[in-house]
């Protein structure tokens, strides 16, 4: 249980999700898979990944009275229907591959999410800076993993790869003081996707706040209530969900309930954590219907946290939905705008992401990147108690705001990068010290990774040089020493409105001789991000296939006390066997 105190308010919506277009069919990523293994009895790989994994999941949820602390590791992928038969972890073909009856690659419905051009490489000479906003949200990954339970690849809009890394934790040095609240770690070292070239891993970790010290929270929950939500894996699960953070909550916390629907209503006035039983019989009266008048929903969330604004606390939205909103405000620059406006008072968003078929990631994008909070995906009772019991504390409090990262390469020595991932968080120049400038928040204990490829000068370029322009062999180095650049990371304390600088080096003291010399951190963070940028197309990969993946993945698992990384490893099987459904079915 968490200690000291939070005050939660809870907000609920209904809507029906009838006038939504359906999504194009992407394209199949460029995973190249060995088809001819997969129709042999060599198919021991195959991961089960057929069936929805319905067992995480109560029609009716039973009441709650109580929920252990104890932290488990996540299921093992489902069994699948049709012709395949488990055998421990993976599975062997018994019937030809045509009999199986899950669907291989399926439309992806009216899932809504906005497609994203991966970042190029540029030129280090004409564009030295490289600048954006951390991101901390994991809804990517929960969602990749939902999809390949389905043996169905993602849409590549749907991949975010920073997301991916992210969503797991590193084992960086871990900063001594909330005034001073990042460590940054740097390593540099050859690049798995293309030769001559290199990787410079970036990461920091926040501030661990202890339970005995954290504030107060002033929470309100917001949950749809819409038909829309009417699925097991929508409103039942939610339900459980909160039902798994009110436990890590106390007396000095209040909890407030708001849902909406066809309209908007205060379901539970603030109440103290500690009257359990009143906060969840209110939630086990929740019911799904009607439309989905999700901005209405918003503006009585907020004016219940203004109300019972506690400034020397936390004062979080929590937004549980799927994402339909039909009723009211529905423009997304709209909504951008109200909340952009609501977060000036100090009062956080974060918005927990439900089910599929109608699912909008891009409207919990807007949200969640414009109140000062994180989008999460919520797919299992798994899911949930990762976000919301074992990392209840980095979800609630955060350790800092606006946190931005720039990197300034030296042309003498770079020739050209790219930043891999963040395509939606990019930032200008300017912005950097520009404190007006809205970023990203990281939460306690948080780690985040971001992953550069840099062409070293002499080395073999992506961009083709230009008849007048003067050799980058020629710049002089100004005295650098060799540096390949430098990093600053700009921050905000919770409270303040002022920023603060961290900056440190990349230089050769950083840099290893071979890939597997890195650390072991690294090589995972490399490998997990090379799975996303093939589960994109795998354009900037060169000929790196999934079984590379899950050689570098495997080599680099090292300590993994919740077997996330484990997961991993059967999510990378299953991108092949639902690749190699997605070729037979062509």
């Amino acid at each position: 249980m968490l200690t000291a105190g939070l005050s939660i308010s809870l907000v609920t919506a209904c809507s029906q999700s009838q006038d939504v277009a359906s999504s194009p069919a992407a394209p199949s990523p460029n995973i190249v898979v060995n088809t001819q293994r997969a129709e042999t009895d060599e198919a021991r790989d195959m991961v089960v990944t057929g069936r929805v994994r319905q067992e995480y999941l109560q029609d009716t949820p039973a009441a709650v009275t109580a929920i252990s602390s104890e932290r488990i590791s996540p299921a093992p992928p489902p069994p699948t229907a049709g012709k395949v038969v488990a055998t421990g972890s993976y599975v062997r073909a018994v019937a030809p591959r045509a009999d199986v009856t899950t669907p291989f690659y399926q439309d992806v419905g009216r899932d809504k999410f906005t497609a994203t051009e991966q970042n190029a490489f540029k030129v280090a000479l004409d564009e030295p800076v490289s600048t954006f906003s951390i991101d901390v949200d994991t809804a990517s990954y929960s969602f990749v993993r939902a999809s390949l339970s389905r043996n169905t690849l993602p849409q590549p809009a749907a991949v975010r790869t920073e997301e991916l890394v992210n969503y797991f934790p590193y084992d960086y040095a871990a900063p001594q003081s909330a005034e001073r609240p990042f460590s940054t770690n740097v390593a540099v070292f050859p690049s798995p996707w293309t030769e001559g070239r290199k990787l410079v891993r970036v990461g920091i970790k926040g501030f661990a706040i202890g339970r005995e010290t954290r504030p107060r929270a002033n929470l309100v929950f917001l949950v749809d209530t819409s038909g829309s939500m009417n699925d097991p894996a929508k409103l039942p699960l939610v339900k459980q969900s909160l039902t798994m953070l009110l436990e890590q909550l106390d007396g000095n916390d209040r909890v407030s309930i708001v849902t909406y629907a066809g309209s908007a209503g205060t379901a539970l006035e603030p109440t103290p954590a500690s009257q359990k039983g009143k906060i969840l019989a209110v939630l086990d009266q929740l019911g799904a219907g009607g439309s989905t008048a999700g901005a209405e929903g918003i503006r009585q969330a907020y004016a219940l946290a203004e109300r019972n604004l506690d400034p020397r606390g936390v004062n979080r939205v929590i937004l549980a939905t799927d994402g339909d909103f039909n009723v009211g405000i529905t423009d997304q620059n709209e909504l951008k705008g109200y909340i952009e406006r609501e977060r000036s008072k100090g009062i956080f968003l974060s918005v927990l992401g439900f089910g599929m078929g109608n699912y909008n990631d891009a409207l919990m994008q807007t949200l969640a990147q414009n109140g000062n909070g994180a989008a999460a995906y919520i797919d299992t009772l798994a899911e949930a108690r990762k976000t919301l019991v074992d990392e209840a504390t980095s979800t609630l409090f955060p350790i800092a705001k606006d946190v931005k990262i720039q990197v300034e390469f030296n042309p003498a020595t770079v020739a050209e990068y790219r930043l891999v991932g963040y395509e939606t968080r990019i930032l200008k120049r300017e912005d950097f010290d520009n404190d007006k400038v809205d970023a990203g928040d990281v939460g306690s204990g948080q780690t985040v990774t971001a992953i550069y490829e840099i062409v070293p000068v002499g080395g073999a370029r992506a961009i083709g040089g230009l008849r007048y322009a003067k050799p980058t062999a020629q710049i002089a180095d100004a005295g650098r020493a060799g540096e390949y650049g430098f990093v600053k990371i700009r921050y905000k304390l919770p409270k303040s409105g002022t920023s603060q600088l961290i900056s440190t080096p990349i230089n050769r003291g950083v840099e290893f001789a071979r890939f597997e010399d890195a650390p072991q951190d690294a090589r995972f963070a490399v490998g997990v991000a090379s799975f996303a940028e093939l589960l994109r197309g795998g354009k900037y990969n060169g000929p790196m296939t999934l079984d590379d993946v899950l050689r570098i993945v495997g080599n680099a698992r090292g300590r993994d006390e919740f077997g996330y990384r484990m997961e991993l490893v059967n999510l990378v099987r299953a991108a092949k066997t639902a690749g190699a459904m997605a070729r037979l079915d062509q």
